[in-house]
């Protein structure tokens, strides 16, 4: 293992980027102000400052994978935008009405577990028609292979058990699932 004693934040990102754990850790001890200072200036709907802060996390990771220190700017400026473009987005996806009705969604067993705690049978009768409408017209909505990861994904397959079970890689599934869930959200957007 290579030292990291008195290692710039460039040479750090660099060995971070190589794998070097401890180097990983470096940066991140190292930016944890810049995430506290950022996720005091932002606000994310239906999220607290830990979220935004992880939103951080992620940019700050970003930033290590796809730093080059030949582009002219020292890794704390192009962390720093990095980490301030991924919790903006986070904030704009998170104010958008079109995801509302998939954010606040009942999912499919608590709505009929909760049938019994006295919920909102509105809620329930509109998530059923709903399930009922995409089971009627699934040829119709999703691809073929859409349509077989839905099948065991409402079943409750995970997306490792539906890739092994469709002898698809777990990105192709959890890309499937993605559409699936883009096309559900057409159906329900109001705008």
């Amino acid at each position: 293992m290579k030292t990291i004693a008195g290692k710039t934040l460039d040479e750090l990102a660099i060995l971070a980027k190589e794998g070097d754990e401890e180097a990983l850790r470096q940066v991140f001890d190292r930016s944890k102000e810049m995430f506290r200072g950022m996720a005091n200036l932002y606000y994310m709907v239906g999220a607290d400052k830990e979220d935004v802060m992880q939103e951080g996390m992620i940019g700050l990771l970003s930033a290590i994978r796809t730093f080059n220190p030949d582009a002219g700017a020292s890794f704390k400026t192009f962390s720093e935008l990095c980490v301030k473009r991924r919790i903006i987005n986070a904030v704009k996806m998170a104010r958008r009405r079109k995801h509302m009705p998939l954010n606040e969604s009942v999912s499919i067993d608590a709505a009929l577990e909760a049938e019994d705690d006295g919920a909102d049978p509105e809620e329930i009768v509109l998530l059923a028609d709903l399930l009922d409408y995409i089971g009627s017209n699934a040829a119709a909505i999703f691809s073929d292979f859409e349509r077989s990861v839905w099948n065991e994904y409402s079943y409750g397959g995970s997306v490792s058990e539906i890739a092994v079970k469709l002898g698809k890689s777990y990105k192709s599934v959890e890309n499937a699932l993605t559409r699936i869930k883009a096309k559900i959200e057409k159906l329900v957007s109001i705008d």
